[in-house]
């Protein structure tokens, strides 16, 4: 399971999205899985600060030279911020998407959601049997 970085201290979903809390706003970006998938980033379409997302509902679109998919919320709320970097470097989502790739940060309106994401552990063995 090596090939692909999945860091011990963030939650993931089923979409392939990643959270991080930080005190009360969640970070919330694609992981490397996702990434890797994809292939080079071309172009990320984010929601404006102030759009109220669901949990597991699109709140974005990400476009690659493979793909385009859509971007789910991994927990529902605001969003309070948006990574405008992506605007005219989305290859960061490539370079550093637990980093300076994240998407946007989320205040979370039912924190008890961040239960029902997967730990490392869980999200490896998840993408493990989507190989099979």
């Amino acid at each position: 399971m090596a090939e692909y970085e999945i860091p011990g201290e963030l939650l993931y979903s089923r979409e392939d999205e990643w959270a991080r809390r930080e005190s009360d706003r969640v970070v919330v970006g694609i992981t490397d899985y996702a990434q890797q998938q994809l292939g080079d980033v071309v172009f990320v379409e984010l929601p404006k600060a102030g759009t109220v997302v669901e949990r597991g509902e699109p709140f974005g679109v990400i476009e690659s030279v493979k793909a385009v998919s859509d971007l789910y919320a991994p927990l529902s709320g605001e969003v309070i911020e948006v990574n405008v970097s992506l605007d005219d470097s989305p290859e960061v989502v490539n370079e550093a998407c637990y980093g300076d790739g994240w998407i946007i940060a989320i205040e979370a309106s039912d924190p008890n959601e961040l239960k029902e994401l997967l730990d490392a552990a869980a999200y490896a063995q998840y993408i493990e049997e989507r190989k099979e």
